[in-house]
This record gives C-alpha cells, structure tokens and sequence, in this order.
C-alpha cells in the first residue's frame, strides 16, 4: 500500500451553539502520496469541514488525523502553523491574493513565512512554476492587473512554493468562467501528475471530480466511495 499523505480515522466534527451541530459523523479517509481525489457533496454536507480538519485549520471534535504520519493532535499551535506553511498548500474558491504585492511576492509567501528572506533557488523554483502555468511576463503584475484565471494561476503555484506533501483544494474553479476553471483544473491535474504531490478537491462539478483517480461522496456528515464509471 502506498504511503499515506494524509489520514483521518474516526473524524467527528461538531459545531457548538445555541444547538449542537454534528457535520461529520465519523469519518475514515486516506489520500495516498501522489493521489488525487474527487469529492463531491451537497452544501452543507460536510466537504469544507473535512478539508479544514485534513489541513489542520480546525480540530476536529473527535477521531485522528494525521498528516505525512504527524499526529495533528499531538502538535501546538505554533507546529500546527509550521505544518500548515511546510507540508500543504491550500487552493480555495477566492485566491485571497494581496493587492499590493506583486504576483511573485504573491506566489513567494508560503517561502518567505518559513525562511523570512527566501534564498535565490527559492526564487528560481517559483518563477519556473510561474512561467510554467503562463505568467512569466507577469511577476511584477499586482492582482488587479490579472485576470480571474491569472489570479487563481497565482494561487495554484502560491500552493505548491514550499513543495508541500499535500494541496486542499476547496471548489478551485468555482468563481471562473467554464474556460477558466477548465485551465485552472488541468494546471493542477498536471502538477499533480508531475510534482507527486497529494490532491484532494472539493467540487460542485461532477464532470470535473470523475477525472481524479478516485471519487469519494459526503452525504449528512458520512463518507462513501463513488465509482468513476
């Protein structure tokens, strides 16, 4: 069996309020190294919530989750926030770019959080990954000079500075044109296919899930595996 990226064993997640609210009930999933998998799901069936807790950006109430076989539970806050940094990258629906930083400085920021003055290779990496998905003539360009589809390429690339072990994409084409999404979502296939680096996305568009290697569904907080057939 390959070696697990990610894992979550047991996962239960409940939300505490005026009433509680259970949105995942339970859950085991594992993402292979170099995998790449679909998941699909109503709103509010659970999928952001799985994707936050495999990212270590909430904790889950009850059940494990381990990362690269990191216990995240075992961890502080500050190696959580390391482990963030260093071992995922994060795709989401919105780039959340910062306008006043160049698309470099943009791409850079996972590398300048770990090493505070990125080393020359660091920069080399980044720009051939930025020239890879068509934006070498725009390094010095700042969000509101790129399009959609430049900014959400920026994001992609931002994901995978620091050659993470696993990238969370949480509905990556779902603020662009049909045109757009199509080339952010081969840009990731592609990277995925050429870095060996985990896969997991969230998506409304089955058409696009059932090109992963695998296809799991949530449905009311429980997870099931779903033919790509």
């Amino acid at each position: 069996m390959a070696e697990a990226a990610a894992e979550a064993i047991g996962l239960k997640k409940t939300y505490f309020g005026v009433r509680p609210v259970e949105v995942l009930h339970g859950i085991d999933f594992r993402v292979a190294a170099g995998e790449f998998v679909g998941v699909l799901g109503q709103s509010g069936s659970g999928k952001s919530t799985l994707l936050n807790c495999l990212g270590a950006l909430d904790r889950p109430t009850e059940g494990e989750v381990r990362i690269d076989g990191l216990r995240l539970a075992e961890l502080d806050e500050d190696e959580l926030s390391d482990l963030r940094n260093s071992r995922v990258g994060f795709i989401f629906q919105f780039h959340y770019l910062l306008d006043e930083w160049t698309c470099l400085e943009n791409a850079m920021m996972p590398v300048t959080i770990s090493k505070g003055r990125p080393e020359e290779e660091d920069y080399e990496r980044v720009m051939g990954l930025l020239e890879r998905v068509g934006l070498g003539h725009r390094l010095s360009n700042r969000p509101p000079q790129l399009s959609g589809g430049e900014q959400q390429r920026t994001a992609v690339v931002r994901a995978l500075a620091n050659n993470p072990r696993l990238v969370l994409a949480d509905e990556p084409t779902g603020n662009l044109d049909s045109k757009s999404g199509m080339e952010v979502f081969n840009l990731m296939h592609e990277m995925n296919h050429e870095t060996g680096v985990a896969l997991v996305m969230v998506s409304h568009d089955e058409r696009l899930a059932r090109q992963a290697d695998r296809l799991v569904r949530i449905e009311d907080g429980l997870l099931f595996e779903e033919a790509l057939a």
